[in-house]
Protein backbone atom coordinates (compact mmCIF):
# COMPACT_ATOMS: atom_id res chain seq x y z
CA UNK A 1 0.00 0.00 0.00
CA UNK A 2 3.12 2.59 0.82
CA UNK A 3 4.02 1.61 -2.35
CA UNK A 4 1.21 2.30 -4.31
CA UNK A 5 0.78 5.62 -2.58
CA UNK A 6 4.64 6.62 -3.12
CA UNK A 7 3.87 5.92 -6.77
CA UNK A 8 0.63 7.63 -7.10
CA UNK A 9 2.23 10.99 -5.40
CA UNK A 10 5.23 10.63 -8.23
CA UNK A 11 2.59 10.04 -11.00
CA UNK A 12 0.58 12.79 -9.31
CA UNK A 13 3.96 14.82 -9.64
CA UNK A 14 4.86 14.08 -12.81
CA UNK A 15 1.64 15.32 -13.98
CA UNK A 16 1.65 18.54 -12.20
CA UNK A 17 5.33 19.04 -13.22
CA UNK A 18 4.28 18.58 -17.05
CA UNK A 19 1.02 20.82 -16.81
CA UNK A 20 3.28 23.77 -15.23
CA UNK A 21 6.10 23.11 -18.13
CA UNK A 22 3.18 23.25 -20.58
CA UNK A 23 1.64 26.12 -19.14
CA UNK A 24 5.05 28.03 -19.21
CA UNK A 25 5.44 27.08 -22.59
CA UNK A 26 1.58 27.90 -23.97
CA UNK A 27 1.99 31.82 -22.23
CA UNK A 28 5.73 32.70 -22.90
CA UNK A 29 6.31 34.54 -26.40
CA UNK A 30 10.40 32.93 -26.22
CA UNK A 31 10.98 36.85 -26.77
CA UNK A 32 11.30 37.79 -23.01
CA UNK A 33 7.53 38.69 -22.69
CA UNK A 34 4.14 37.39 -22.21
CA UNK A 35 0.96 36.68 -24.92
CA UNK A 36 -2.31 36.72 -23.61
CA UNK A 37 -4.97 34.05 -24.04
CA UNK A 38 -6.60 35.49 -26.62
CA UNK A 39 -3.58 35.60 -28.68
CA UNK A 40 -2.74 32.44 -28.20
CA UNK A 41 -6.11 31.14 -28.80
CA UNK A 42 -6.16 33.01 -32.21
CA UNK A 43 -2.54 31.66 -33.07
CA UNK A 44 -3.54 28.22 -32.30
CA UNK A 45 -6.41 28.47 -34.21
CA UNK A 46 -3.96 29.00 -37.70
CA UNK A 47 -2.11 26.60 -36.56
CA UNK A 48 -1.19 24.47 -39.40
CA UNK A 49 -0.51 20.83 -37.73
CA UNK A 50 0.06 18.63 -40.62
CA UNK A 51 -0.22 18.57 -44.39
CA UNK A 52 -1.41 16.11 -46.37
CA UNK A 53 1.67 14.07 -47.55
CA UNK A 54 3.91 16.21 -45.66
CA UNK A 55 7.70 15.26 -44.99
CA UNK A 56 7.85 15.51 -40.70
CA UNK A 57 9.50 18.70 -39.67
CA UNK A 58 10.63 20.37 -36.42
CA UNK A 59 9.48 24.19 -37.25
CA UNK A 60 5.94 25.69 -36.48
CA UNK A 61 3.30 27.26 -39.51
CA UNK A 62 0.44 28.95 -39.36
CA UNK A 63 -2.22 29.44 -42.42
CA UNK A 64 -5.32 31.42 -42.43
CA UNK A 65 -6.72 35.20 -43.14
CA UNK A 66 -6.43 38.36 -41.61
CA UNK A 67 -9.05 40.94 -42.24
CA UNK A 68 -7.60 44.37 -44.36
CA UNK A 69 -10.76 46.13 -44.39
CA UNK A 70 -14.10 45.92 -41.79
CA UNK A 71 -16.41 47.90 -43.90
CA UNK A 72 -15.96 45.56 -47.00
CA UNK A 73 -15.11 42.40 -45.63
CA UNK A 74 -11.29 42.54 -47.34
CA UNK A 75 -9.36 39.25 -46.44
CA UNK A 76 -5.94 38.28 -46.91
CA UNK A 77 -4.90 34.65 -47.01
CA UNK A 78 -1.33 34.28 -45.29
CA UNK A 79 1.01 31.19 -44.67
CA UNK A 80 4.05 31.52 -42.09
CA UNK A 81 6.39 29.43 -41.66
CA UNK A 82 9.04 29.75 -38.28
CA UNK A 83 12.34 29.83 -38.61
CA UNK A 84 14.46 26.16 -38.26
CA UNK A 85 16.59 27.21 -35.70
CA UNK A 86 15.98 29.81 -32.92
CA UNK A 87 12.74 31.91 -34.29
CA UNK A 88 12.78 34.19 -31.61
CA UNK A 89 16.10 35.25 -32.29
CA UNK A 90 15.88 35.79 -36.79
CA UNK A 91 14.58 38.22 -38.65
CA UNK A 92 10.78 37.83 -40.10
CA UNK A 93 10.67 38.08 -44.20
CA UNK A 94 7.25 38.97 -46.05
CA UNK A 95 8.12 37.46 -49.85
CA UNK A 96 5.67 39.05 -52.63
CA UNK A 97 5.03 37.58 -56.35
CA UNK A 98 3.58 39.83 -58.62
CA UNK A 99 2.13 39.31 -61.98
CA UNK A 100 -0.15 41.87 -60.57
CA UNK A 101 -2.32 39.01 -59.82
CA UNK A 102 -0.50 36.38 -58.91
CA UNK A 103 -0.07 34.57 -55.98
CA UNK A 104 3.11 34.59 -53.52
CA UNK A 105 1.51 31.09 -51.88
CA UNK A 106 1.35 29.10 -55.38
CA UNK A 107 4.84 30.54 -56.63
CA UNK A 108 7.15 31.68 -54.00
CA UNK A 109 5.79 29.16 -51.03
CA UNK A 110 5.22 25.99 -53.13
CA UNK A 111 8.24 26.31 -56.03
CA UNK A 112 10.59 28.50 -54.88
CA UNK A 113 11.77 29.03 -51.42
CA UNK A 114 9.38 27.71 -49.49
CA UNK A 115 9.84 24.57 -47.09
CA UNK A 116 7.22 22.17 -49.29
CA UNK A 117 6.65 21.53 -53.12
CA UNK A 118 4.11 19.26 -54.05
CA UNK A 119 5.40 16.50 -56.42
CA UNK A 120 4.37 14.61 -59.74
CA UNK A 121 2.18 12.45 -57.77
CA UNK A 122 -0.01 15.79 -56.24
CA UNK A 123 -0.44 13.99 -53.01
CA UNK A 124 3.18 14.11 -51.73
CA UNK A 125 5.21 17.42 -50.59
CA UNK A 126 8.98 17.53 -50.58
CA UNK A 127 10.95 19.27 -48.17
CA UNK A 128 13.09 22.09 -49.60
CA UNK A 129 16.78 21.80 -48.40
CA UNK A 130 17.44 25.51 -49.89
CA UNK A 131 13.96 26.77 -47.84
CA UNK A 132 14.25 30.50 -46.52
CA UNK A 133 13.17 29.73 -43.43
CA UNK A 134 16.70 28.08 -42.65
CA UNK A 135 17.81 32.02 -42.56
CA UNK A 136 14.46 33.76 -41.29
CA UNK A 137 10.46 33.59 -40.05
CA UNK A 138 8.95 33.62 -43.53
CA UNK A 139 5.67 34.81 -44.28
CA UNK A 140 3.71 34.52 -47.76
CA UNK A 141 0.67 36.33 -48.00
CA UNK A 142 -1.89 36.75 -51.55
CA UNK A 143 -2.22 40.25 -52.53
CA UNK A 144 -4.92 42.16 -53.33
CA UNK A 145 -7.78 40.04 -53.37
CA UNK A 146 -9.07 37.87 -55.76
CA UNK A 147 -5.54 36.24 -55.57
CA UNK A 148 -5.73 33.09 -54.76
CA UNK A 149 -7.15 32.70 -51.62
CA UNK A 150 -7.88 36.29 -50.57
CA UNK A 151 -11.32 37.67 -50.82
CA UNK A 152 -13.82 40.56 -50.73
CA UNK A 153 -17.38 40.23 -49.93
CA UNK A 154 -17.79 43.63 -51.94
CA UNK A 155 -17.91 42.63 -55.57
CA UNK A 156 -16.94 46.36 -56.40
CA UNK A 157 -13.49 45.73 -55.17
CA UNK A 158 -12.29 43.51 -57.78
CA UNK A 159 -12.96 46.28 -60.25
CA UNK A 160 -10.81 49.13 -57.83
CA UNK A 161 -7.22 47.51 -57.86
CA UNK A 162 -3.85 48.99 -58.97
CA UNK A 163 -1.09 49.68 -57.12
CA UNK A 164 -2.45 52.17 -54.52
CA UNK A 165 -5.02 49.86 -53.25
CA UNK A 166 -2.73 46.91 -53.60
CA UNK A 167 0.03 48.77 -51.09
CA UNK A 168 -2.60 50.07 -48.56
CA UNK A 169 -3.80 46.76 -48.05
CA UNK A 170 -0.59 45.06 -47.99
CA UNK A 171 0.34 47.36 -45.14
CA UNK A 172 -3.34 46.61 -43.34
CA UNK A 173 -2.44 43.37 -43.21
CA UNK A 174 0.67 43.72 -41.48
CA UNK A 175 -0.25 45.94 -38.91
CA UNK A 176 -2.94 43.06 -37.71
CA UNK A 177 -0.88 40.31 -38.80
CA UNK A 178 1.74 41.68 -36.02
CA UNK A 179 -1.62 41.97 -33.62
CA UNK A 180 -2.21 38.06 -34.40
CA UNK A 181 1.81 37.71 -33.62
CA UNK A 182 3.01 40.20 -31.22
CA UNK A 183 6.41 38.53 -30.21
CA UNK A 184 7.42 38.99 -33.81
CA UNK A 185 6.87 42.82 -33.38
CA UNK A 186 10.35 43.64 -32.39
CA UNK A 187 11.93 41.32 -34.99
CA UNK A 188 14.16 43.58 -37.77
CA UNK A 189 11.63 43.49 -40.76
CA UNK A 190 12.33 42.68 -44.56
CA UNK A 191 10.47 42.18 -47.64
CA UNK A 192 11.60 40.55 -50.54
CA UNK A 193 9.91 39.88 -53.82
CA UNK A 194 10.45 39.15 -57.91
CA UNK A 195 8.62 40.60 -61.12
CA UNK A 196 5.64 43.04 -60.85
CA UNK A 197 7.15 43.11 -57.17
CA UNK A 198 9.40 45.57 -58.25
CA UNK A 199 6.36 47.50 -57.91
CA UNK A 200 4.42 45.93 -54.79
CA UNK A 201 7.59 45.57 -52.42
CA UNK A 202 9.25 49.42 -52.92
CA UNK A 203 5.36 50.86 -52.32
CA UNK A 204 4.84 48.66 -49.20
CA UNK A 205 8.24 50.01 -48.24
CA UNK A 206 7.29 53.27 -48.66
CA UNK A 207 3.42 52.93 -47.39
CA UNK A 208 5.91 51.46 -43.75
CA UNK A 209 8.62 54.13 -44.21
CA UNK A 210 6.15 57.29 -44.14
CA UNK A 211 3.50 55.45 -41.56
CA UNK A 212 6.29 54.97 -38.89
CA UNK A 213 7.16 59.11 -38.68
CA UNK A 214 3.54 59.48 -37.35
CA UNK A 215 2.22 55.84 -36.05
CA UNK A 216 1.54 55.00 -32.21
CA UNK A 217 4.07 52.34 -30.69
CA UNK A 218 2.36 49.71 -31.09
CA UNK A 219 1.82 49.69 -35.17
CA UNK A 220 5.14 50.79 -35.76
CA UNK A 221 7.41 48.46 -38.04
CA UNK A 222 10.87 48.09 -37.14
CA UNK A 223 11.91 48.00 -41.31
CA UNK A 224 15.23 47.41 -42.21
CA UNK A 225 15.35 46.89 -46.27
CA UNK A 226 14.05 45.25 -48.99
CA UNK A 227 15.55 42.98 -52.31
CA UNK A 228 13.87 42.31 -55.53
CA UNK A 229 15.07 40.16 -58.09
CA UNK A 230 14.19 40.10 -61.96
CA UNK A 231 11.65 43.41 -61.11
CA UNK A 232 9.55 45.39 -63.34
CA UNK A 233 11.26 48.75 -62.70
CA UNK A 234 10.56 51.42 -65.22
CA UNK A 235 8.76 50.78 -68.60
CA UNK A 236 11.17 52.03 -71.01
CA UNK A 237 14.38 50.70 -69.72
CA UNK A 238 12.59 47.83 -69.18
CA UNK A 239 11.08 47.33 -72.65
CA UNK A 240 13.88 48.31 -74.52
CA UNK A 241 16.16 45.50 -72.29
CA UNK A 242 14.33 42.86 -73.83
CA UNK A 243 14.11 43.76 -77.17
CA UNK A 244 17.87 44.22 -76.47
CA UNK A 245 18.62 41.12 -74.84
CA UNK A 246 16.45 39.32 -77.13
CA UNK A 247 18.44 40.08 -80.07
CA UNK A 248 22.07 39.57 -78.05
CA UNK A 249 21.05 35.74 -77.01
CA UNK A 250 19.97 34.92 -80.69
CA UNK A 251 16.64 34.84 -79.79
CA UNK A 252 15.20 37.27 -82.04
CA UNK A 253 16.72 37.86 -85.89
CA UNK A 254 18.34 41.20 -87.01
CA UNK A 255 15.58 42.47 -89.06
CA UNK A 256 12.76 42.11 -85.82
CA UNK A 257 15.50 43.46 -84.12
CA UNK A 258 15.87 46.24 -86.30
CA UNK A 259 12.28 46.73 -86.99
CA UNK A 260 11.46 47.40 -83.30
CA UNK A 261 14.34 49.86 -83.12
CA UNK A 262 13.03 52.14 -85.80
CA UNK A 263 9.55 51.64 -85.34
CA UNK A 264 8.67 51.70 -81.12
CA UNK A 265 9.11 54.71 -78.92
CA UNK A 266 9.39 52.90 -75.60
CA UNK A 267 9.39 56.00 -74.12
CA UNK A 268 5.24 56.63 -75.58
CA UNK A 269 2.55 54.61 -74.01
CA UNK A 270 1.06 54.50 -76.91
CA UNK A 271 2.48 52.08 -79.79
CA UNK A 272 2.43 52.75 -83.12
CA UNK A 273 0.62 50.42 -86.08
CA UNK A 274 3.78 49.44 -87.31
CA UNK A 275 5.78 48.93 -84.14
CA UNK A 276 2.55 46.53 -82.84
CA UNK A 277 3.40 44.39 -86.31
CA UNK A 278 7.37 44.98 -85.31
CA UNK A 279 6.04 43.46 -81.79
CA UNK A 280 4.10 40.75 -82.86
CA UNK A 281 7.26 39.36 -84.41
CA UNK A 282 9.21 39.64 -81.04
CA UNK A 283 6.37 37.96 -79.24
CA UNK A 284 6.28 34.86 -82.03
CA UNK A 285 9.50 33.48 -80.53
CA UNK A 286 8.79 33.13 -77.19
CA UNK A 287 5.67 31.22 -78.46
CA UNK A 288 7.90 28.19 -78.96
CA UNK A 289 10.81 28.75 -76.15
CA UNK A 290 10.16 29.93 -72.73
CA UNK A 291 10.57 33.19 -72.36
CA UNK A 292 11.19 33.47 -68.57
CA UNK A 293 14.12 30.88 -68.62
CA UNK A 294 15.75 30.41 -72.68
CA UNK A 295 17.41 27.47 -71.62
CA UNK A 296 15.25 24.86 -69.90
CA UNK A 297 12.28 23.04 -71.47
CA UNK A 298 8.37 23.94 -71.28
CA UNK A 299 6.28 21.79 -70.05
CA UNK A 300 4.38 19.16 -72.25
CA UNK A 301 1.19 18.38 -70.75
CA UNK A 302 -2.44 18.15 -71.07
CA UNK A 303 -3.29 19.50 -67.50
CA UNK A 304 -5.94 22.32 -67.05
CA UNK A 305 -3.19 24.15 -65.52
CA UNK A 306 -2.27 26.76 -68.59
CA UNK A 307 0.60 29.00 -69.03
CA UNK A 308 -1.67 31.79 -70.33
CA UNK A 309 -3.36 34.05 -68.22
CA UNK A 310 -6.17 36.53 -68.85
CA UNK A 311 -5.46 39.74 -69.88
CA UNK A 312 -5.60 42.97 -67.48
CA UNK A 313 -6.42 45.74 -68.84
CA UNK A 314 -4.06 48.95 -67.72
CA UNK A 315 -0.91 46.86 -66.60
CA UNK A 316 2.65 48.17 -66.60
CA UNK A 317 4.69 48.40 -69.29
CA UNK A 318 2.21 50.13 -71.04
CA UNK A 319 3.52 48.92 -74.54
CA UNK A 320 4.07 45.34 -74.06
CA UNK A 321 1.30 44.49 -71.44
CA UNK A 322 -0.97 44.96 -74.64
CA UNK A 323 0.56 41.12 -76.17
CA UNK A 324 -0.37 37.67 -75.16
CA UNK A 325 2.98 36.89 -75.29
CA UNK A 326 3.58 39.39 -72.07
CA UNK A 327 0.84 37.35 -70.18
CA UNK A 328 2.79 34.08 -70.27
CA UNK A 329 2.75 32.15 -67.19
CA UNK A 330 5.93 31.64 -65.75
CA UNK A 331 7.38 27.80 -65.43
CA UNK A 332 10.35 26.50 -63.60
CA UNK A 333 13.19 24.11 -63.33
CA UNK A 334 10.89 21.14 -63.54
CA UNK A 335 8.35 23.27 -66.13
CA UNK A 336 5.34 20.78 -65.24
CA UNK A 337 5.86 22.42 -61.38
CA UNK A 338 2.73 24.50 -61.35
CA UNK A 339 0.54 22.00 -62.40
CA UNK A 340 0.95 19.98 -59.11
CA UNK A 341 0.76 22.56 -56.98
CA UNK A 342 -2.40 23.50 -58.69
CA UNK A 343 -4.05 20.34 -58.15
CA UNK A 344 -2.42 20.13 -54.29
CA UNK A 345 -3.50 23.30 -53.69
CA UNK A 346 -8.03 22.90 -54.56
CA UNK A 347 -7.61 19.36 -52.58
CA UNK A 348 -10.08 20.02 -50.10
CA UNK A 349 -8.38 18.43 -47.24
CA UNK A 350 -5.46 20.35 -48.31
CA UNK A 351 -7.67 23.73 -47.74
CA UNK A 352 -8.76 22.36 -44.43
CA UNK A 353 -5.72 21.75 -43.31
CA UNK A 354 -4.73 25.81 -44.37
CA UNK A 355 -7.96 26.61 -42.85
CA UNK A 356 -8.29 28.32 -46.63
CA UNK A 357 -10.83 29.03 -48.68
CA UNK A 358 -13.39 29.82 -46.17
CA UNK A 359 -15.95 31.39 -48.25
CA UNK A 360 -16.33 28.18 -50.70
CA UNK A 361 -15.30 30.44 -53.75
CA UNK A 362 -16.93 30.00 -56.79
CA UNK A 363 -13.45 29.50 -58.69
CA UNK A 364 -11.14 27.09 -58.34
CA UNK A 365 -7.69 28.14 -56.84
CA UNK A 366 -5.26 29.31 -59.81
CA UNK A 367 -1.64 30.93 -59.78
CA UNK A 368 -2.98 33.91 -61.20
CA UNK A 369 -5.99 35.08 -61.18
CA UNK A 370 -8.52 34.51 -63.41
CA UNK A 371 -11.15 37.40 -61.80
CA UNK A 372 -9.12 40.54 -62.12
CA UNK A 373 -9.82 42.14 -65.07
CA UNK A 374 -8.76 45.70 -64.61
CA UNK A 375 -5.58 47.29 -62.93
CA UNK A 376 -6.27 50.71 -62.12
CA UNK A 377 -3.17 52.42 -61.42
CA UNK A 378 0.91 51.46 -62.29
CA UNK A 379 3.52 54.33 -62.15
CA UNK A 380 5.84 54.37 -65.62
CA UNK A 381 8.90 53.91 -62.64
CA UNK A 382 9.36 53.09 -59.55
CA UNK A 383 12.98 54.94 -59.47
CA UNK A 384 11.38 57.97 -57.62
CA UNK A 385 10.16 55.46 -54.94
CA UNK A 386 13.20 54.19 -54.65
CA UNK A 387 15.55 57.23 -54.05
CA UNK A 388 13.30 58.65 -52.10
CA UNK A 389 13.92 54.87 -49.95
CA UNK A 390 17.55 55.06 -50.24
CA UNK A 391 17.88 58.81 -49.07
CA UNK A 392 15.47 57.30 -46.05
CA UNK A 393 18.61 54.62 -45.54
CA UNK A 394 16.53 51.69 -46.18
CA UNK A 395 18.53 48.63 -47.39
CA UNK A 396 18.30 47.87 -50.88
CA UNK A 397 19.37 45.35 -53.23
CA UNK A 398 18.24 44.35 -56.18
CA UNK A 399 19.20 40.79 -58.21
CA UNK A 400 18.71 39.33 -61.42
CA UNK A 401 18.86 35.96 -62.79
CA UNK A 402 20.29 36.34 -66.39
CA UNK A 403 18.94 33.74 -68.49
CA UNK A 404 15.26 35.31 -67.95
CA UNK A 405 13.97 36.75 -71.12
CA UNK A 406 10.94 38.47 -69.18
CA UNK A 407 12.55 40.86 -66.94
CA UNK A 408 16.01 40.63 -68.28
CA UNK A 409 19.68 41.54 -66.47
CA UNK A 410 20.27 44.06 -69.39
CA UNK A 411 17.01 45.48 -68.45
CA UNK A 412 17.91 45.87 -64.58
CA UNK A 413 21.09 47.22 -65.78
CA UNK A 414 19.67 50.11 -67.84
CA UNK A 415 17.35 51.00 -64.98
CA UNK A 416 19.90 50.93 -62.28
CA UNK A 417 22.02 52.95 -64.71
CA UNK A 418 18.95 55.83 -64.52
CA UNK A 419 18.93 56.01 -61.14
CA UNK A 420 22.47 58.04 -61.25
CA UNK A 421 24.03 56.36 -58.09
CA UNK A 422 27.76 56.64 -57.47
CA UNK A 423 29.29 53.27 -57.99
CA UNK A 424 31.50 51.94 -55.02
CA UNK A 425 32.67 48.90 -55.89
CA UNK A 426 32.63 48.01 -59.79
CA UNK A 427 31.82 44.32 -61.24
CA UNK A 428 32.50 41.81 -59.32
CA UNK A 429 32.79 38.10 -59.46
CA UNK A 430 30.86 36.49 -56.27
CA UNK A 431 31.37 32.61 -55.18
CA UNK A 432 29.69 30.04 -54.07
CA UNK A 433 30.92 27.49 -51.86
CA UNK A 434 31.76 25.09 -54.42
CA UNK A 435 33.91 27.58 -55.35
CA UNK A 436 32.01 28.31 -58.63
CA UNK A 437 31.36 31.51 -59.93
CA UNK A 438 27.50 32.42 -58.83
CA UNK A 439 27.28 36.07 -60.18
CA UNK A 440 28.43 39.11 -60.10
CA UNK A 441 28.01 42.58 -57.77
CA UNK A 442 28.07 46.10 -58.39
CA UNK A 443 27.64 48.02 -55.46
CA UNK A 444 26.12 51.43 -55.74
CA UNK A 445 25.47 54.16 -52.87
CA UNK A 446 22.68 53.02 -51.12
CA UNK A 447 21.81 49.54 -53.32
CA UNK A 448 23.58 46.19 -54.22
CA UNK A 449 23.06 44.52 -57.31
CA UNK A 450 24.00 40.87 -57.75
CA UNK A 451 23.39 38.18 -60.73
CA UNK A 452 22.86 34.70 -60.68
CA UNK A 453 24.76 33.13 -63.01
CA UNK A 454 22.60 30.82 -64.96
CA UNK A 455 19.16 31.56 -63.62
CA UNK A 456 15.89 32.29 -64.94
CA UNK A 457 13.02 34.90 -63.64
CA UNK A 458 12.27 33.08 -60.45
CA UNK A 459 15.94 32.70 -59.03
CA UNK A 460 15.30 30.63 -56.02
CA UNK A 461 13.94 28.11 -58.28
CA UNK A 462 16.81 27.70 -60.74
CA UNK A 463 19.02 27.96 -58.25
CA UNK A 464 17.63 27.24 -55.05
CA UNK A 465 21.60 26.71 -53.21
CA UNK A 466 22.70 30.44 -54.53
CA UNK A 467 19.51 32.28 -53.94
CA UNK A 468 19.65 30.56 -50.07
CA UNK A 469 23.17 32.11 -50.30
CA UNK A 470 21.99 35.48 -51.56
CA UNK A 471 19.27 36.09 -48.57
CA UNK A 472 21.63 34.84 -45.99
CA UNK A 473 24.42 37.81 -47.21
CA UNK A 474 21.32 40.26 -47.53
CA UNK A 475 19.90 39.91 -43.83
CA UNK A 476 23.56 40.01 -42.54
CA UNK A 477 24.45 43.29 -44.61
CA UNK A 478 27.20 41.08 -45.47
CA UNK A 479 28.65 41.44 -48.99
CA UNK A 480 28.62 38.20 -50.99
CA UNK A 481 32.12 36.20 -50.73
CA UNK A 482 34.50 37.50 -53.93
CA UNK A 483 37.13 34.97 -53.88
CA UNK A 484 36.44 31.09 -54.04
CA UNK A 485 36.00 29.94 -50.38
Amino acid sequence: MASNAALSLSFHFLLLSISVAMARVSFSTGHGGQLSRDVLARQEADRVIKLPGQPPVDFKQYAGYVTVNESHGRALFYWFFEATSKPEKQPLLLWLNGGPGCSSIGYGAAEELGPFFPQKDKTTLKLNPHRWNRAANLLFVESPVGVGFSYTNNSSDIHQLGDEITAKDSYSFLVNWFKRFPQFKSHDFYIAGESYAGHYVPQLAEAIFDSNKHVPKSDYINLKGFMIGNALLDDEMDQTGMVDYAWDHAVISDRVYNDIKIKCNFSSPQPTKDCNIALRAYFAVYRIIDMYSLYTPSCISNSSSSRQRLAIQGIAPQILSKFDGWLKRPAGYDPCASDYTEVYLNRPDVQNALHANVTKMSYPWTHCSDTISIWKDSPASMLPTIKKLIAGGIRIWVFSGDTDGRIPVTATRLTLKKLGLKTIEEWTPWYTNNKQVGGWTIEYDGLMFVTIRGAGHEVPTFKPRQALQLVRHFLANKKLPPKPF
